[in-house]
């Protein structure tokens, strides 16, 4: 097997398993790298973002020159027409800082939203690439979790705290350098202190971060229980475990805010350090530099200059310690994020793709084939299957459950591909054909039907965006869906509720017919689409489905005997190998496997 198929469905979760047992705990803030392609999408904006704070910075800059001189000459001189054009100039430079501010405060906000935007379009795109496989190892309600919180916790990075996390380092190097203007004496005592500020810093974000990323790790672990059992809430309910789960949910809720409050405690204590190193730092400047004017080595003026650069650069520094925190949290969901995207879809499109023939036929050849899941690799789902059905055939898949009838559907739709042999559609090897375009051959009415909560219209055309409302309207005629469709409230535009909770299962089975009859594919798979209905539903969907089959190759998966006996061939399957194939009298003749459902199924019917 290549290397691009190595990559395991469930390698997020191992991912967070060591992330969980520190052993990423040491890394560096290298994921958030992940973001700067999205920032440098934007660079008119970052330019805006980065001349502002540079204005506004300066500006911040210049307001201790101007009180040294109002100090050692305005007051010395008494010069009130000097004192007020100074304090004039303070109003202008407040004003050219608001507004600097002000720009800077929108645009990197703006950043922010636009790359979280951006960034959860992406996952989102590449999530729909990775296939069933990735998501038979991996609970949904991690993966939104991902989708939503880590996201928006990469905002504050990609925004407000890289914008800060400027500011303040501008600030820094600029209240340093004027520092050193003003006194080299007491800036050479001012750089002795920040070691010691910065490397407690520096462990204390560590603590941080690994407390976030767990933070994160629990609050997804109670979204997705909580996703799970509200899907299920008939379920729920129905067996009475609403206080069971609700326990449940409330102990992993408690566990995600022990984490949380773990992590505010570190980060209050980041805090805390941060400002304590700052501001003993500060009053040890001011006590030497308080000598110094004693003794009449520095002037009054230029002591509170440096007093204001000092109180400068450790308010920024305070400022880093606290941005320090969200950045580590923001590196943290980066990770998260950034193993979803580094993971790659098993099944894709091959460098060069063979186009199927066009117009297709619809035949399909199964040569050798063998398949086994990956998440259950001892076990083959289908072994050394071989058979071929010619454009137009009715094809009925039997056997037992768990005999690797749905096998050969995910195979011709591509989810996976077989460990051995050949599946081709027209003569062409599917592996070798782009997704897109044996997936548009292909329509599948499965026996579970997803229902969207949105429009009827909406719903019949998911898969086939640009249809017109006549196409509509005419699939829903085919699918025997039209009638019930018009009765209802607003008819094609009545919203549906999630999973389609106003419809019963035939009328979401046939807005399921009308939704493939859009397609007009050349190849029908139906998945057990009438097991469910009652006999009236039933017969409502058969009318439909007939149309549906005509002209077009048809594979139904049933343990309706009844249903297959119709096929014009019927493929029986067992423990993932073909035992028999032929027509229903074909099979009857000659006794095995089918003639045995076929006496159960009799003597289960005469029972009732």
């Amino acid at each position: 097997m290549s290397d691009e198929h190595k990559t395991t469905p469930g390698a997020a979760e191992k991912a967070d398993k060591e992330n969980r047992n520190g052993k990423t705990g040491r890394r560096d803030l290298r994921p958030l790298m992940t973001i700067k392609p999205y920032l440098m999408r934007h660079r008119l904006q970052l330019a805006c973002a980065g001349l502002a704070l540079l204005v506004a910075a300066t500006a911040m800059l210049t307001i201790p020159m101007a009180v040294r001189r109002m100090i050692d000459f305005g007051f010395v001189a008494r010069e009130d027409a000097f004192i007020s054009r100074y304090f004039m100039m303070l109003i202008v430079i407040g004003g050219v800082l608001a507004v600097a501010s002000g720009v800077r405060f929108y645009v990197v906000n703006w950043l922010g939203e636009r790359v979280v935007a951006n960034l959860r379009s992406d996952v989102f795109a590449h999530l729909s690439t990775l296939g069933p496989g990735f998501f038979d190892s991996t609970h949904s309600g991690e993966v939104m979790s991902r989708l939503t919180a880590d996201t928006t916790q990469i905002k504050a990075a990609a925004g407000s705290a890289l914008s800060q996390a400027l500011r303040s380092t501008i600030m820094v190097i600029g209240a340093l350098s004027m520092m050193f203007v003003t006194s080299p004496a007491l800036s050479l005592l001012v750089l002795a202190a920040i070691p010691v500020i910065l490397v407690p810093l520096i462990y204390y974000g560590r603590v941080v971060r690994r407390l976030s990323r767990s933070a994160q790790d629990r609050l997804a672990e109670a979204s997705a229980f909580a996703a799970e059992n509200l899907g299920a809430v008939r379920t729920m309910q129905s067996f009475g475990s609403e206080g069971a789960v609700s326990r449940r949910f409330t102990g992993a809720v408690d566990e995600a805010f022990e984490a949380a409050r773990s992590r505010l405690v570190a980060r209050a204590g980041l805090t805390a350090l941060g400002i304590f190193l700052v501001v003993a730092s500060i009053v040890l400047v001011l006590w030497f530099g308080a000598a110094m004017v004693i003794d009449g080595t520095l002037t009054g003026g230029r002591l509170g200059q440096f007093v204001l650069y000092a109180v400068f650069a450790g308010g920024s520094l305070g400022q880093m310690s606290e941005v320090w925190g969200e950045v580590q949290q923001a590196a943290g969901a980066t990770e998260r994020l950034s193993e979803l995207l580094a993971l790659k879809p098993v099944v894709r499109d091959p460098p060069s793709p063979v186009a199927l023939p066009s117009p297709g036929e619809g035949r399909v050849r199964f040569e050798n084939v063998s398949f086994t899941y990956p998440a259950r690799p001892g076990e083959p789902a289908l072994s050394e299957a071989s058979f071929e059905v010619e454009p137009g055939e009715v094809v009925a898949l039997v056997g037992p459950s768990g005999g690797g009838k749905s096998t050969v559907f995910n195979l011709l739709l591509r989810f996976y591909d077989p460990t051995s042999g050949v599946v081709r559609i027209d003569g062409v090897e599917i592996s070798q054909a782009s997704l897109a375009d044996l997936r548009s051959r292909i329509a599948l009415v499965p026996q579970e039907i997803a229902i969207f909560a949105d429009t009827v219209a909406e719903n019949i055309k998911y898969g086939a965006a640009n249809a017109s409302q006549a196409e509509i309207e005419n699939a829903a005629r085919i699918a025997n869906a039209d009638g019930f469709i018009t009765k209802l409230e607003s008819g094609y535009e009545t919203h549906l509720g999630e999973r389609g909770v106003m419809l019963s299962g035939g009328q979401r089975q046939r807005i399921a017919i009308a939704r493939a009859v859009l397609r007009d594919p050349r190849i029908l798979l139906l998945d057990e689409a009438t097991s469910a209905l009652d006999a009236e539903s039933e017969l409502e969907v058969r009318m439909a489905l007939e149309q549906v089959m005509a002209g077009r190759t048809t594979f139904v998966i049933t343990h309706r005997l009844a249903t297959a006996q119709k096929a014009d061939r019927i493929i029986v399957i067992d423990g993932g190998k073909i035992v028999q194939q032929g027509s229903h009298d074909e099979l009857a003749l000659v006794g095995g496997l089918y003639s045995r459902l076929s006496e159960l199924q009799r003597t289960a019917s005469a029972a009732e």
